[in-house]
């Protein structure tokens, strides 16, 4: 892990992959619930990092944190999964499917069985970048990006799976869509996913 004192009072742990910085971002939440953090305001993970807001001595802090233990997390840590249901209508399903191996009847199958989480938050206020995804369904963007993806669309990328909360530009592979309401300023939170949030994707019966 490499530690950056960010300005006076923030601090950048970088690590090697999606589910370092889940375990990481797990157990800072878990330490500053148990006052162990100080004046910490915020954590926000990122792809690969992690970033402490409100941190009085950052350096003295990275120092801890370089000696903890961190667990990686189990797939079933945390809170029961969010729910979304999903109709797999999306204009890139049978590619998709192909590039898999199987028939697009399948994707719904493989896809439901994968216990994703939410690894970090970008792009858009609600798009939340989902990592579970093995490694044999990684997927390349798509060579030429949409200038508008509905809101809605379930799509995979790379290693990441996510949902557009409203309608964008977009070059991800689009396999369903979903009437799930990914942000609302009126909720608490307005982010339906959150990063640690635990998500299953079930095919919609209507």
């Amino acid at each position: 892990m490499r530690a950056l004192a960010v300005g006076a009072g923030a601090l950048l742990l970088e690590v090697g992959s999606a589910q370092e910085v889940a375990a990481l971002h797990a157990e800072l939440l878990r330490r500053r619930d148990a006052g162990e953090l100080g004046g910490v305001r915020d954590i926000v993970p990122a792809a690969r990092t992690v970033l402490l807001d409100g941190v009085r001595e950052p350096l003295a802090l990275a120092a801890r944190i370089s000696r903890w233990e961190v667990a990686p997390l189990a797939a079933t840590d945390g809170p029961p999964p969010v729910t979304v249901p999903v109709r797999y209508d999306g204009p890139d399903l049978a590619e998709v499917a192909g590039l898999w191996g199987v028939r697009p009847g399948e994707v719904a199958g493989i896809v439901g069985a994968i216990g994703f989480r939410v690894a970090f938050c970008g792009f858009a206020p609600g798009f939340g970048y989902l990592t579970g995804l093995p490694a044999r369904l990684h997927l390349p963007r798509r060579a030429t990006p949409r200038t508008a993806v509905p809101a809605g669309s379930l799509a995979l990328a790379g290693e990441y799976a996510g949902v557009y909360p409203r309608s964008s530009p977009g070059g991800w592979q689009l396999i369903g869509s979903t009437d799930a309401v990914l942000w609302d300023p009126a909720r608490e939170p307005a982010a339906l996913f959150v990063p640690g949030v635990r998500v299953r994707f079930t095919e919609a019966t209507a």
